[in-house]
């Protein structure tokens, strides 16, 4: 009997700016720099995913200004491979204040080309390429 074919994760982020500056967070368990963002819980689309990850992550609120599409990467989880499809927005920060926690631990706001910089995956680069 074949094996059934992974789920595909579904998860939203957002490229979260102020005043020019973009949001990148740092994830202690991956020790990466990153755009927020985080599955999708069930039933939930991804606007709301976006919204929640958002604030789960960096502590702030923010307003979606529009869509930057998708992209598309496998990803592990118990030893099982799976397609992973983010969609990420703009977000316009509305104001927040960040608390480190384990998931992240520190919240940077950069100009685009530090946080081009930053960032530790080319497909963020790409996301925030289409900022």
């Amino acid at each position: 009997m074949a094996e059934a074919p992974p789920d595909i994760v579904r998860a939203a982020g957002a490229v979260l700016v102020r005043d020019g500056a973009v949001a990148i967070v740092h994830r202690p368990r991956y020790d990466d720099w990153t755009l927020p963002k985080g599955k999708n819980d069930p039933g939930e689309d991804d606007r709301a995913a976006a919204r929640r990850e958002v604030w789960e992550e960096t502590g702030h609120t923010g307003v979606i200004e529009r869509d930057l599409g998708t992209i598309e990467y496998l990803t592990e989880r118990r030893g099982v491979v799976a397609p992973k499809v983010v969609r990420y927005f703009v977000m316009r920060d509305q104001g927040g204040e960040f608390e480190p926690g384990d998931e992240v631990d520190e919240l940077r706001w950069l100009d685009r080309a530090a946080a081009r910089e930053l960032l530790s995956y080319d497909r963020d680069r790409e996301v925030l390429d289409r900022w």
